[in-house]
């Protein structure tokens, strides 16, 4: 059945990141009904702000309206990862747009009934130095290293660090922001900075003498038996699943036109993402686009889709402490066409 949108109102619905209690102030329980009295559901959804894989896919739902080809009205509001997990987590918006699987899992641990609804990205991170004292993981020990350390990809390069060998006790860790990560790894402030896509391409675009210290992709799948790893995707609060599940559908065919699109249109998908980062380089995401197999892994799919890759995600978080437990079944989301 196709859909008539109700006209857009020509507005920049991008909102800026902001601090936790402004955001609190802005989160509104979901309402059916635009605000222009249009037939859309107005769904609020807190993401990563840019550059971040969160706030990938978002930019093209908003340019190209794919969320009122699909009856929704999404609208965005942007974050560090701190506030993010604070907002989402004592919920305080129904959606969550950088929802990173041991973020959940935790989350479900301390009380909170989320359920991951589905995946965006495959796990890919990395460490950059300019140091020559540092080849691989294992020659970090005495010195800085920044990364955005409420991030669960921090949390999953944690893994890969101690099946090395590395003590991250030994490590200098220096807490930033995704947005600062960047500015870490160019100024040189920090011996070395992990980070991830899209901002470690932008990065060897504009740095010439920096190097990367690679983890070991191999040793997953030899611990679990997959390759398999997703990542990043979209959660929700399970009061609101289950309110809303023509809703749940929809979002997820939203971002999956998303998802399409940039990938059959790398060119045109590449400038638009680009203006949302800043400095960001057209070209430079263009072409991760067009090598997403290597480092961009965008592929959604229903979190009832990857559940090996889920529960190794969490059997990792278990090895490094970051769990207690593998989260209950409820967690992955079962109910995607």
């Amino acid at each position: 059945m196709s859909w008539n949108p109700a006209p857009r109102r020509n507005v920049l619905r991008r909102t800026a990141a902001i601090g936790a209690s402004t955001l609190l102030a802005l989160a509104g329980v979901t309402a059916c009904g635009s605000d222009g009295g249009g037939d859309s559901t107005t769904v609020k959804i807190v993401a990563f702000q840019a550059p971040s894989l969160g706030a990938f896919l978002p930019a093209v739902i908003e340019e190209r309206e794919l969320d009122a080809e699909h009856g929704l009205d999404l609208q965005f509001t942007y974050a560090t990862p701190d506030n993010y997990n604070s907002e989402f987590g004592a919920g305080h918006y129904d959606v969550g747009g950088s929802a990173a699987l041991l973020s959940e899992g935790l989350r479900t641990e301390r009380g909170a009934d989320v359920t991951y609804l589905f995946n965006l990205f495959d796990f890919y991170g990395t460490v950059v130095t300019s140091d020559p004292d540092i080849e691989s993981l294992t020659d970090l020990p005495g010195h800085t290293l920044a990364a955005a350390t409420g991030t669960t990809n921090y949390a999953m390069f944690a893994w890969f660090a101690q099946d090395i060998g590395l003590d991250l006790n030994e490590v200098e860790t220096q807490n930033q922001t995704t947005a600062g990560l960047s500015t870490m790894a160019q100024t040189g402030r920090a011996d070395a900075t992990q980070l991830w896509e899209p901002a470690y391409s932008s990065l060897l675009a504009s740095v010439s003498d920096i190097r990367t210290v690679d983890l070991d992709y191999d040793a997953w799948e030899s611990e679990f038996g997959t390759g398999d790893i997703p990542y990043l995707g979209v959660a929700a609060q399970t009061a609101w699943v289950d309110e809303h599940p023509d809703e749940v559908q929809s979002l997820y065919d939203t971002y999956k036109a998303a998802a399409d699109w940039v990938l059959d249109n790398p060119e045109e998908a590449g400038a638009l993402i680009a203006k949302t980062i800043p400095g960001g380089d057209a070209e430079v995401i263009q072409k991760l686009i067009e090598d997403n197999d290597e480092r961009l892994r965008l592929r959604v799919a229903p979190a009832s889709d990857v559940t090996e890759g889920i529960r190794a995600v969490f059997e990792a978080g278990i090895q490094t402490g970051y769990l207690a437990d593998q989260p209950p079944d409820s967690v992955i989301f079962d109910g995607l066409q």
